[in-house]
């Protein structure tokens, strides 16, 4: 995947360049333009699944974890194919180069990957989906070799963890983390965080990357909710 992505934006967009036959698979909706020399097919995100249970399963996956229903994959037709994607948020596009490497990635974070990068759809810890609020019920894995690329509500910040340096972050700021990472659901203090007004929060612990975003949309649609009684 040959791709350049806009650096003197806090808006960026991404535009890959294909070869005739070369395909990728992008996040639904995210397309901003193409030169007409690429082929677009929409398909269930049913993780490999077909018939009724593929469609089970992609329903279930976008109710409990708010992942898109549909995936787009993109087809060069010829040498000179170009598309321009454009993620929902205004923020960073990052690329993550995988090889042999395993990340997961929060709910939105995916922009688009080559096809040598897969992923499943995890299900997590009932205590991790339903008080941390990482990605829902599932999370992405995604594995293979390639380049795949993530973007962000904000800048992206990569944080080191060690087994000496655990992190405590608030979910909502995790854009993605290393598969061998865990998690522990903390109060951040007092009774359920109340007294700081930040809840409940994430302890990261093992070896291995978290990358946070700088602002989350939950503050944002917080500080506009407001306005909108004007």
């Amino acid at each position: 995947m040959n791709y350049t992505i806009t650096e003197s934006t806090a808006f960026p967009i991404v535009e890959i360049a294909l070869q005739q036959g070369e395909n990728i698979t992008i996040d639904s909706g995210s397309m901003v333009y193409h030169n007409g020399k690429v082929s677009l097919s929409g398909k269930i995100n049913s993780n490999g699944k077909s018939g009724i249970t593929g469609i089970l399963s992609a329903l279930g996956r976008s109710v409990s974890s708010g992942e898109g229903f549909w995936e787009t994959e993109v087809t060069g037709s010829t040498n000179e194919a170009k598309i321009s994607l454009a993620p929902d948020t205004p923020g960073t596009i990052k690329t993550l180069s995988l090889s042999g490497t395993s990340w997961y990635l929060n709910t939105g974070a995916f922009l688009a990957s080559d096809k040598t990068v897969s992923y499943t759809m995890k299900r997590q810890k009932v205590s991790g989906a339903v008080f941390g609020g990482t990605g829902g019920l599932y999370v992405m894995e995604t594995t293979g070799t390639g380049d795949l690329l993530i973007n962000s509500y904000g800048d992206i910040i990569e944080l080191d963890i060690t087994d000496d340096t655990p992190m405590v972050i608030d979910n909502e700021h995790v854009v993605a983390w290393s598969s061998s990472l865990d998690y522990n659901i903390k109060i951040a203090s007092g009774l359920l965080g109340f007294k700081t007004g930040e809840g409940l929060v994430n302890e990261f612990h093992g070896t291995g990357k978290v990358l946070i975003q700088t602002r989350k949309i939950k503050s944002l649609v917080e500080s506009l909710s407001p306005l909108s009684d004007d």
